[in-house]
């Protein structure tokens, strides 16, 4: 088990490029299956929960490597229209397997997916999209088996604007009979970034980044090369990281469209931010200013994945900020933690309020989810002495090299291996 011990007040300087999107590279490694083909997918992040998805791809049948940032599925040989229930509990995005294997082979077996506990995640959604194209499903003893002998395109209208759902219906339309539109559709980045894919093996899809999409189902292209999108979560990760810590870095490769509300807020609480077309520049003396209340909301409104690492940044600002999780129950989960490192945090429901400290303190504190791993990492730079992060597995879930990466900014991170005894 790996942990790392944080020296806090060191000021962060240079530049460095942010790493291709988690939330996207996940979703277009699934939908790789579809074309029983070869698919060149090139910015891809070395997480562990990319790795989990080539085991994934591996158990199929597919063969899938990985040189630098590009890696090579060839589905031609995939052969399993089912994942173990050990692979399933990796990560919870293993779900989005479902429309894809569905789509390819008109059956599917999967067990219910793991990832980080934030609360109630119901694929309900996913489920009852599946069927009004057409698929029988039986849940059974943590199971879930689907079969279809045709799908037919329908129009589909989501309760909520559901990220997953999303996909799951779009890699499932391609191979649907006729037209299926999606309504109050996700509108995230990273929805457009699968249309791009799936354009570019041949589907007839647009309307990403609306509340509408349309997908024509019909035959695919063998082969495709696609590039990730920049992640957004990771651009403003390393900008919370150095509002807290004090600094000067340019982030390359960002995309600035993608994180306007969280820039908006950065810049009300004491950050100079300049933007160009694939860059951000961020300054910060260290000295921070609370915010107007932070409420999270589908895209484009405030990002959930972002209120962990921008809490941690209030924590230590002149004044009082609320939070308000509109989307998952427990993304407070890491405010116990900061509140070991000497934050005033008051959480009542789905509401949190921030009172400002002049200074946090190092503390042992312990990740437990990927954003509030983060955000505790955040919130270590800023603070007076060492912290020691443990449970960083979570961590490097979504985010490539974070350690390595600030460091090389100015931090002062040492990855320790911490040895258990067995009994």
């Amino acid at each position: 088990m790996d942990t790392f011990l944080i020296g806090g007040r060191n000021r962060l300087f240079g530049k460095t490029k942010v790493q291709g999107a988690k939330n996207s590279v996940l979703p277009i490694l699934a939908a790789s299956i579809l074309n029983a083909g070869v698919s060149e997918i090139s910015n891809c992040p070395d997480l562990t929960d990319v790795n989990s998805t080539l085991r994934i791809l591996r158990h199929l049948g597919c063969t899938a490597e990985r040189s630098e940032d590009t890696i090579t599925v060839d589905s031609s040989g995939m052969n399993r229209d089912s994942i173990s229930d050990r692979l399933m509990r990796e990560m919870r995005s293993s779900v989005i397997f479902l429309g894809a294997i569905l789509a390819r082979t008109g059956s599917a077996c999967i067990s219910y997916p793991g990832g980080c506990n934030l609360g109630a995640r119901p694929i309900d959604l996913h489920l009852r999209a599946l069927r009004e194209l057409g698929a029988d499903i039986d849940e059974a003893g943590g199971s879930i088996v689907c079969k279809a002998e045709k799908l037919e395109g329908k129009d589909i209208t989501l309760s909520i604007p559901s990220v997953g759902a999303t996909e799951n219906i779009m890699l499932a339309a391609t191979a649907a009979k006729g037209t299926t539109r999606i309504h109050n559709a996700a509108r995230e980045p990273e929805i457009a970034d699968l249309q791009a894919y799936l354009r570019a093996v041949g589907t007839r899809v647009s309307g990403a980044g609306t509340s509408t999409i349309e997908i024509e189902g019909g035959p695919l292209l063998d082969s495709v090369k696609h590039r990730i999108i920049p992640d957004r979560i990771v651009t403003i990760s390393y900008m919370a990281a150095v509002a807290s810590a004090g600094g000067e870095i340019t982030l390359e490769g960002a995309e600035p469209e993608h994180i306007s509300a969280v820039t908006d807020i950065m810049r009300e609480a004491g950050c100079r931010i300049t933007e160009e077309k694939d860059r951000v520049h961020i300054c910060s003396d260290g000295r921070l200013r609370a915010v107007r209340p932070i409420r999270t909301m589908p895209y484009p409104g405030f990002p959930t994945d972002a209120q962990s690492p921008l809490m941690a940044v209030m924590c230590a600002a002149d004044g009082t900020s609320v939070f308000v999780e509109n989307i998952f129950e427990n993304r407070y989960r890491c405010a116990s933690e900061l509140m070991r490192m000497g934050a005033d945090i008051r959480i009542e429901g789905r509401v949190a309020v921030v009172c400002g400290v002049p200074r946090l303190h190092g503390a042992k504190v312990t990740a437990t989810d990927l954003r509030g791993g983060a955000a505790l990492v955040i919130a270590a730079l800023g603070a007076e002495g060492n912290t020691e992060v443990s449970e960083i597995q979570h961590i490097e879930r979504g985010y490539d090299g974070f350690d390595k990466v600030l460091n090389r900014l100015g931090a002062k991170i040492e990855r320790r291996r911490i040895f258990i005894p067995e009994e």
